[in-house]
């Protein structure tokens, strides 16, 4: 069948997309707006510009957070773990809005935090998709909006940018009440395209593929600026020889300062013994 003859059901590059993410993490839903449809305020929703402006949305958005530790772990947070907190919860889905796309169709939208809104509580995101990139060859190509990019590294280099497009207004928001440097920021980044992709990744079940693919997206070189490190997949062996994926984070999520004895699996201070241990119960 030609590519012509395929577009006329071809309406939005990024639907199957996002329809592919509900089906296997349901915890997450993406919906397109149309030409002319107002982005949703209120009623818990809070746009991704509206954090990168760092006043009284975010103020309402860390309150959650705030309440949501005091609840579950009897404590109050630092002010800045706090915020640690509310920047994972928002980036962690958000990354997914430009890199399942990327994994599943090869397509890369544009995604300026103008553009997305959030509703964390029922887990649903909208967005407004006016431009993408993809590779020649792709139906998608004829849509309004599309980029054609030559080749592979090239397309990577767009997800590299759409991300940082995205998330360096929402750092630069969150950045004063966290009490990290620009560095640390983008080596939160690092680890929230890496993590959620990983993660949905494993769901899908292609998650050697996801693992391979992140490797080449962030390769720890000058071309992946402003992004800190690598991706930091590594194989420990557990004790009946059965190979165990982990990486190693870029930055600290601060979970260490509610449990000390609690750390990540992937925490730069989680020790190897451990992950085997852990890595090996849950397996």
């Amino acid at each position: 069948m030609s590519a012509s003859a395929l577009l006329p059901a071809l309406t939005s590059p990024v639907t199957e997309a996002y329809d592919r993410l509900a089906e296997v993490f349901p915890g997450l839903r993406v919906r397109e707006l149309a030409d002319g449809e107002p982005a949703p305020r209120g009623s818990g929703w809070v746009g991704a510009d509206e954090l990168a402006a760092g006043g009284p949305a975010l103020d309402a958005f860390l309150s959650w957070d705030d309440a949501q530790v005091l609840r579950d772990y009897g404590q109050r947070a630092r002010p800045d773990v706090v915020a640690s907190f509310g920047l994972h919860r928002y980036a962690w889905p958000a990354c997914l809005l430009i890199t399942v796309p990327w994994f599943l169709h090869r397509r890369v939208p544009r995604l300026p935090a103008g553009d997305v809104a959030f509703q964390r509580a029922l887990g649903r995101m909208t967005v407004r998709v006016r431009e993408f990139a993809c590779l020649p060859g792709d139906p998608a190509a004829a849509l309004p909006g599309a980029r054609v990019v030559p080749d592979e590294e090239a397309l990577r280099g767009e997800v590299r940018a759409a991300a940082a497009e995205h998330l360096g207004p929402v750092l630069e928001g969150f950045g004063p009440r966290m009490r990290r440097g620009k560095r640390a920021l983008w080596g939160m980044a690092t680890d929230e395209i890496v993590e959620g992709l990983w993660y949905v990744g494993h769901l899908l079940g292609e998650e050697p593929r996801a693992m391979a693919e992140l490797g080449l997206l962030l390769p720890g070189s000058g071309a992946a600026r402003p992004y800190v490190g690598t991706a930091g997949f590594r194989e420990l062996t557990g004790p009946d020889g059965t190979p165990l994926p982990t990486r190693d984070r870029a930055s600290c999520c601060l979970f260490y300062t509610l449990r000390p004895e609690d750390t990540c699996v992937t925490c730069p201070r989680t020790c190897d013994a451990d992950r085997v241990a852990r890595l090996s119960a849950s397996a």
